[in-house]
């Protein structure tokens, strides 16, 4: 059995310090084979930079998601080029700088990651997820000899999570959602072999709103005027799904919730 890791969204430098500190304990404590992070909003919680996303692969994770804040740092523009375990999601228009999808070697053979955005509540709109991820999920499978797929599904409401999963299962071994920040309960493995979470949650400050400070999103809501949203500090949180796939079949044996709350200090 293969073992993956997914952390959701990396919030800001308190995520980021508390997953490059832990991850290779984390590993070795759990088994893991092979680590998925969204990064999207690990720089000063929008986006991402290349030196994060160096640092974030040489603490171990294999592959870096992102979702609707990609573009949020201008210098990751040509780094996507460059670096292609870093993906933006694969609906965006063809000619868009970097890709959605990698494949990758492992001990246990290769995995593949793709990332793909949501079209409900989100910008920018983007192509439509169902048939990209559909598409090239049958062409890993048929083409390349790839049976180990996971889809990180940055999208916004339940309903096109869930339904993204139904429509990938037993396509892929793994459809897990990010994008709201907070960790769901429905854990599963549908009938075709694929395991499902409709978001992993985030890996940021627990005394917070999403990863932000408390009271000026609060006076925002009050009073409608523009705040600025510094990125909390305080324990963090690290949040995400480790997922048990066949490697010969690509079907997920097992799917669990990854909780883990690090003190300040250990964050640093």
């Amino acid at each position: 059995m293969l073992r993956i890791l997914f952390l959701g969204d990396i919030v800001g430098e308190p995520g980021r310090k508390a997953v490059i500190s832990n991850l290779a304990g984390i590993k070795e404590e759990e088994g893991i084979d092979f680590i998925v992070a969204n990064g999207e909003n690990a720089a000063g919680g929008r986006g991402i930079t290349p030196k994060i996303a160096i640092d974030l692969m040489r603490a171990g994770i294999a592959v870096i998601t992102t979702g609707d804040h990609i573009w949020d740092q201008p210098e990751i523009i040509d780094f996507l080029s460059l670096e292609p375990r870093v993906l933006r999601p694969m609906n965006y228009p063809e000619g868009t700088p970097g890709g959605g999808t990698m494949v990758l070697e492992t001990s246990k053979g290769p995995v593949a990651v793709m990332n793909a955005q949501g079209r409900t509540f989100i910008q920018p709109p983007l192509e439509n997820p169902f048939s990209a991820t559909e598409a090239e999920a049958r062409r890993l499978r048929e083409e390349e000899g790839v049976k180990v797929i996971f889809l990180d599904f940055h999208a916004e409401t339940t309903s096109e999570k869930i339904a993204m999963g139904r429509c990938l299962d037993g396509l892929v071994s793994a459809v897990v959602g990010t994008h709201t920040h907070v960790q769901t309960a429905d854990e599963q493995i549908f009938e075709g072999g694929t395991a499902y979470l409709t978001d992993a949650g985030m890996c940021g400050p627990l005394h917070s709103v999403l990863g932000r400070e408390v009271e000026p999103i609060v006076e925002r809501f009050k009073t409608s005027m523009p705040r600025r949203f510094p990125v909390a500090k305080g324990i963090v949180g690290l949040r995400g799904a480790i997922i048990g796939v066949d490697e010969e079949s690509g079907a997920a044996l097992e799917i669990t919730r990854f909780s883990r709350d690090i003190p300040p200090l250990e964050a640093k």
